[in-house]
């Protein structure tokens, strides 16, 4: 998210093994593997209410915990900052999250942000 309020999602990713396990010690796909069309964006359509509410500019990583019978979900953990999670959604996708979190804290709009990958897309 910018400071002009624009806001991109980059990656969706998904631990295997059940709350419980320690997110360092399970195995994480990319892109999600068992998340519904439905359950992807609520889950996506809150992270996005959750970092425009705290005022989050930059990079931003949100986990959750989703009941496997309900659309019953809980925040585990907000990251408004770059973390392991952000260096493996980075490598996932290509995307170069650190280089745009930086020109995000230069205050740099997102459509203002050439892509360094493509070289031709705007972030």
């Amino acid at each position: 998210r910018d400071a002009y309020d624009n806001c991109i999602t980059v990656c969706n990713m998904e631990n295997v093994d059940p709350l419980g396990i320690h997110t360092g010690e399970s195995i994480v796909v990319a892109p999600s593997q068992t998340l519904s069309n439905r359950e992807y964006n609520m889950l996506r359509t809150t992270a996005i209410n959750v970092i425009r509410h705290f005022g989050v500019v930059g990079e931003c990583n949100i986990q959750y915990a989703l009941s496997p019978f309900s659309e019953e979900y809980y925040i585990i953990e907000v990251n408004a900052r770059l973390s392991r999670s952000s260096a493996l959604a980075s490598k996932a996708t290509g995307y170069p999250l650190a280089y745009v979190a930086a020109k995000l804290s230069l205050g740099i709009p997102l459509p203002e942000i050439k892509n360094s990958v493509t070289g031709n897309t705007t972030a």
